[in-house]
């Protein structure tokens, strides 16, 4: 059993971006890892390779192909060759080579906003063009949603050549159903635009909620989608980089592969044991006790902002350690970032990062103890109280 109020002292190690990146007296509640210990049997398979003392050049190799078809097969039920499995260095590396091989000036990359700040990036990485289709926020109490206005999406999707999934959406916690996947994936057929897929935080599932890949809905729309996975976030190894672009159409698959070997991006040693032991199943225990203690978490932050914090609006999301918070009620001026960063000295995520819909917004990661979570979340109440 494991004991997640328990989160070791994170600022001892010099080289860790969350809690260094920040002054001492400010609590870090923003970059998207959580402060968890990663899994034993991990740590174990590092620890192996360390004590080998052999360092060489490695390659992914059969195995792990083999390892992550198997952990689609037995998640979804959804049959992958392993051959169809490529290795990347990271989800934001994956979708960037997509956007290398597949846009032009012409037609670049349509993304769903507000949505994480990465994605806004590739215009400029690239050099392609940006086709927003926004969400639509409705309000119910304390409580905010986004859904998708069809119309919109299918204007605007045919501007691009990829579109670009969140599944599950950051900062949202949205996990798309199948109908609404089944039609995304339709009007993007319809209007020659490729789907890639990132569903890096599809194995944290708060609350029991369930997942369906975009790809695995059927064999038409699979020919279609690239679809990116890595067990960074859900085993907490962020640092190691190393994810997988799954793509069963060798039409899709060949020019990617060429765009990965053109840029020389390859994954180092650590980063392939590690996701090798996390998509093994030997860490799928400790995986249903992080979902149940995110879930808590979750829930305490979702009765905090409405007990606490009645101006504050709160999505409630079905999975990711992220949450979304409405600050355009409370009369802040300028910022709710700066405000929280100068007079709570709480570090959050911008929310205008994610999109100009994000302005007036923060994001903030659960993905910690809860009594960090009820400190952070104490600091800001006393802010806005003292207003």
């Amino acid at each position: 059993m494991t004991n997640f109020n328990i989160t070791p002292n994170r600022r001892n190690n010099i080289h860790g971006y969350k809690w260094t990146f920040v002054p001492k007296d400010v609590l870090p509640m923003w970059v998207a890892d959580m402060d968890f210990p990663a899994p034993k049997p991990i740590l174990n398979a590092l620890h192996k390779v360390v004590d080998h003392g052999v360092l060489g050049y490695e390659i992914p190799g059969k195995v792990l192909q083999e390892t992550v078809a198997a952990r689609m097969d037995l998640l979804y039920k959804w049959k992958v060759q392993p051959e169809a499995v490529l290795t990347v260095t990271g989800i934001v590396s994956g979708f960037s080579v997509a956007a290398r091989a597949f846009c032009s000036q012409k037609k670049g990359v349509a993304i769903q906003t507000p949505v994480y700040n990465e994605f806004h990036e590739v215009k400029n990485n690239i050099g392609i063009p940006q086709v927003d289709i926004p969400l639509v926020k409705s309000v119910k109490g304390n409580i905010i949603s986004y859904k998708i206005d069809w119309d919109v999406f299918e204007k605007q999707v045919k501007k691009a050549r990829i579109f670009l999934l969140c599944n599950p959406h950051n900062p949202l916690g949205i996990i798309f159903s199948r109908k609404e996947l089944t039609r995304m994936a339709e009007i993007c057929i319809k209007n020659n635009v490729i789907i890639v897929s990132d569903e890096i935080h599809s194995e944290i599932l708060l609350n029991g909620n369930k997942f369906t890949p975009m790809a695995k809905i059927s064999r038409e729309i699979e020919k279609h989608v690239i679809t990116l996975v890595a067990p960074s976030k859900t085993f907490n190894v962020p640092g190691l980089f190393c994810g997988f672009a799954i793509i069963p159409n060798e039409e899709l698959r060949k020019p990617f592969e060429a765009e990965l070997h053109h840029l020389h991006l390859y994954v180092g040693s650590m980063g392939l044991h590690a996701a090798n032991a996390a998509f093994s199943g030997q860490c799928d225990g400790w995986l249903k006790e992080l979902n149940t203690y995110l879930t808590g978490n979750r829930d305490f932050l979702v009765d905090y902002v409405t007990k606490y914090m009645p101006n504050v609006r709160t999505t409630v999301p079905d999975a990711t350690y992220l949450g979304w918070l409405d600050f355009t009620q409370t009369g802040i001026e300028g910022s709710p970032f700066d405000f929280f960063l100068k007079n709570a000295k709480v570090f959050l995520s911008d929310g205008k990062v994610f999109g100009k819909e994000g302005e007036g917004h923060v994001r903030i990661n659960f993905g910690t103890s809860r009594k960090l979570l009820k400190e952070g979340l104490d600091k800001m109440r006393k802010a806005l109280d003292s207003k």
